[in-house]
């Protein structure tokens, strides 16, 4: 593990059984004509993982490589790994033995958070032929020689202090949304967190150059365009730009139908930028507002930037001007110190809020955070059963709070975007305010924009939508 120790210590090294001096870094080969290669991809975590993905697969089929599920017989197969929790680190590993079940002689790289964070731990398992760190993933046909299986695996990742480059990315499927990263990096210090270590200072891709990416995004044919980074609230700092001054410029683009914001941090969600998509016939009534806890004690032991009373004043904002706006939060349940009436505060204030929906998490140590390092008195830790246990309550409330907005929303005329055809010959699709519309009427383009009347809530728990009439 010294060489990996170094690789972290000095920026770069690459760790394959060889000499040091015997390595060059050199294009790998296209493949040899006449032959079709196969890639595959898995992505774990985030949207912004996605897009990071699907530009490294982009950069495979360039080359000629055919992509294939996840779990086919593959020559190459990436996975882009996450740590935020130790279920998502889990995950990993049972891709990686996944990976290699199915293409015993194929080549398998990890990148990504965990890649980042802990290469030799993932070096040591079994099936893994190199790990690639996050300036690195989007170079891996210059650092990998070829994809041959060697002794041991190849390992390049860059200290987390040398990451200022910014590697723009941008995924989708089908022609319908695409994910467009327009920032990178954190620069907050969240108790429970490890995504600043991972991805290191928050920095952004210049405005212009993010418009000409949409325009690029728009030719291709896609209609809508999520916008994802780490802490895209931070959209702009270093470079005398806002949040807002891109939406105002990305508005502009032609072809591009609906914009959507996928994430914002409450602290960073002004007045303006919430007039901003308010005002805009493009970017839509839907936001993401990670709340964590509806505790202040224990916001303040998360070290986050805001209390309750600033949330409910956002959400509040947001309603004012945008009355069907759909609304979620990410709950994290189980932090330390969380006794049970500060769970019970934050039942009760999720219970009094608005919300469509909630994406729970219990909550999992970190190693290197301040929550798990023992350096802070954060609180007596709280039995894992018990966070099953509110894992599970809220989880009922959030299927609540979904039924009650989806049928807030019966009768109402929304557009649907329509993405997913099913076998059995129906449509499915998300509305501007991102309710999911089954077609009642009969099968829609994949692709197509649509606007229909909302109807009941069907069992599965899709909204249906028949077309206006006349």
């Amino acid at each position: 593990m010294e060489t990996v120790q170094t690789a972290l210590d000095s920026g770069l090294r690459r760790n394959d059984g060889l000499p040091r001096d015997s390595w060059s870094p050199t294009a790998a080969p296209p493949p040899p004509v006449g032959t079709t290669l196969r890639i595959a991809c898995h992505t774990l975590g985030c949207k912004l993982n996605y897009s990071e993905t699907c530009t490294i697969e982009r950069e495979f089929r360039s080359r000629g490589y055919r992509p294939v599920p996840f779990g086919q017989p593959a020559e190459v197969t990436v996975i882009n790994s996450c740590t935020v929790t130790a279920q998502a680190e889990s995950k990993c590993r049972a891709a990686i033995r996944k990976a290699r079940q199915a293409s015993p002689d194929g080549f398998v790289i990890v990148t990504g958070c965990y890649a980042q964070l802990r290469p030799g731990e993932i070096a040591a398992l079994a099936g893994v032929d190199a790990v690639l760190g996050h300036q690195e993933k989007f170079r891996l046909f210059e650092l990998l020689e070829r994809f041959d299986r060697g002794p041991a695996p190849q390992i390049a990742v860059s200290c987390t202090g040398a990451l200022q480059r910014f590697d723009a990315a941008f995924g989708g499927g089908g022609r319908t949304r695409a994910f467009l990263k327009i920032q990178d990096g954190c620069d907050y210090k969240c108790s429970f967190c490890t995504i600043p270590r991972a991805r290191g200072p928050s920095r952004s891709q210049p405005l212009d150059a993010t418009v000409a990416r949409a325009r690029e995004i728009a030719a291709q044919g896609y209609k809508e365009i999520v916008l994802t980074g780490v802490n895209i609230g931070l959209y702009g700092r270093g470079h005398g730009q806002s949040l807002a001054d891109l939406l105002r410029a990305l508005d502009r683009v032609e072809g591009i139908k609906r914009l959507r914001v996928s994430s914002i941090e409450p602290n960073l969600l002004s007045d303006e930028l919430i007039d901003r998509i308010a005002d805009s016939d493009k970017i839509v009534a839907h936001f993401h507002l990670p709340l964590q806890s509806g505790d202040d004690q224990v916001l303040w032991r998360m070290r986050r930037l805001y209390r309750k009373g600033h949330y409910a004043g956002r959400i509040e904002r947001i309603l004012r001007r945008l009355p069907d706006a759909c609304i979620g939060a990410d709950v994290i349940v189980g932090f330390p110190g969380e006794d049970r009436p500060s769970f019970a505060n934050t039942v009760a204030f999720l219970s009094s809020l608005p919300l469509a929906y909630l994406h729970v998490f219990s909550y999992s140590e970190r190693p290197g955070t301040a929550a798990s390092d023992g350096h802070e008195p954060f609180g007596e830790g709280v039995p894992r059963a018990a966070r099953r246990r509110r894992s599970a309550l809220l989880r009922r409330l959030s299927d609540q709070k979904r039924a009650t907005f989806y049928r807030r929303q019966s009768g109402s005329a929304r557009t649907v975007l329509w993405e997913w055809p099913r076998p059995d010959g129906r449509s499915y699709g998300l509305t501007d305010n991102y309710v999911q519309v089954v077609a009642a009427d009969g099968e829609r383009p994949r692709g197509s924009l649509e606007t229909v009347r909302l109807g009941r809530l069907s069992a599965e728990g899709w909204v249906e939508g028949r077309a206006l009439e006349g």
